[in-house]
């Protein structure tokens, strides 16, 4: 008797040592929508916010795709923005881009940033903390839409970017005069 409970007593401490003890997240999905500059938060399926955000303006567009968030810093300084604060950074594309705080609300809800994912502070701290309990592989991050219909939406068909400077009107640079028919004209 005194051997079977010894020997169970190894074999269960051996499978909670040497197995991998990995966290039970839910699913978190991050949907972002450049066309209505939207984020929609879902856990395990049930839509828990809708944000408004900023994303890229055009000459810096949002890349659309999706992700798995891959880093977390909660005091992240732009190291190519002149030391721009992104407070609760949730970093999702190879090439940097992030959802994050923006201090600077007033442009929330317009696509305004250098191509990251702004939200508003309280806003980002709660993504952040639910990502940081659910766990980053956890996280999927879909970026869709398109910030030419955004732009126009706001009266801003080019929103600051170069293209502004060079044409009138979307008509001029010939997206809805040709292959680019958002409204089906």
């Amino acid at each position: 008797m005194f051997i079977s409970r010894l020997t169970l007593t190894v074999i269960v401490l051996a499978v909670l040592v040497i197995a991998p003890v990995a966290p039970a997240g839910a699913a978190v999905a991050v949907t972002i929508d450049k066309t209505t500059q939207r984020m929609m938060v879902a856990v395990d399926g049930s839509v828990r916010w809708v944000w408004p955000v900023s994303t890229g303006q055009l000459a810096y567009d949002t890349p659309n795709g999706k992700y798995t968030a891959f880093r977390m810093e909660a005091d992240h300084f732009s190291k190519e923005w002149d030391d721009a604060p992104m407070p609760h950074s949730i970093f999702f594309s190879p090439k940097g881009h992030a959802i994050h705080g923006y201090l600077n609300t007033r442009r929330i809800g317009s696509a305004a940033s250098h191509g990251c994912v702004r939200l508003e502070p309280a806003n980002a701290a709660k993504l952040y903390a639910l990502v940081e309990q659910q766990g980053l592989p956890n996280t999927k991050v879909v970026v869709t839409g398109d910030v030419r219909i955004a732009l126009a939406r706001h009266g801003m068909p080019w929103s600051g970017s170069m293209a502004y400077r060079n044409y009138a009107s979307p008509h001029a640079a010939g997206y809805w005069g040709r292959a680019y028919r958002p409204f089906g004209y």
